[in-house]
């Protein structure tokens, strides 16, 4: 499939996530568009060359979060739906459909990702944990928690990280090598703070 479906599936996407609401100060089209970067780069490092295996976890990656289009739990199915319905415009295989479908799926929390395609989306999903702009990034959430009161107010949301960070793991080499000791310390410097 040529590079242009791509462009067309991006441009497709983002003009959707362009109406996610404000107060999704995390899971917004930045983080989209990370999570997309992030993946074609681990999948290079994990050596994943075949053109065809890039473009479904790319586009799994585009709609990874579009479901928060229309929900906040269990987004990651509403995003398979909207994913789904796009596709009538796209020649993807009912083989190709599913394996989308898994990507996406794979990123639900906590992560199980079966397959080396999953575990690359889902460590580019959370790929922010081991990189220097964790604490911006971590901040965007901690605003998004508060304001869908999935934490009530600071204190539980540094509670909330801890345990987040203490029980995350990188699924791939190239994560645990080029992430893991930026996130030992961002933990570090959460739990001396």
């Amino acid at each position: 499939m040529p590079e242009n479906v791509l462009e067309k599936i991006q441009t497709n996407v983002l003009a959707k996530l362009k109406g996610l609401s404000p107060n999704l100060t995390y899971h917004c089209l930045n983080h989209t568009l990370d999570v997309v970067e992030q993946s074609g780069r681990i999948a290079g490092v994990e050596g994943i060359t075949n053109e065809r295996d890039l473009l479904l976890l790319k586009v799994a990656a585009l709609y990874h979060d579009s479901g928060f289009l229309e929900t906040y739990s269990a987004h990651e199915k509403k995003s398979c739906e909207i994913f789904l319905d796009d596709t009538i415009d796209f020649n993807f295989s009912e083989n190709e459909k599913a394996i989308i479908q898994g990507l996406i799926m794979s990123t639900k929390i906590p992560q199980q990702p079966q397959t080396h395609m999953e575990k690359i989306i889902c460590d580019a999903d959370l790929d922010y944990l081991g990189r220097s702009d964790f604490f911006e990034i971590g901040d965007t959430l901690r605003k998004e928690f508060i304001f869908y009161k999935i934490v009530p107010n600071d204190e539980e949301w540094e509670k909330l990280q801890l345990k987040f960070l203490q029980n995350h793991k990188y699924h791939t080499s190239a994560s645990q090598m080029q992430r893991e000791p930026g996130k030992q310390q961002n933990y570090s410097k959460l739990i001396a703070v």
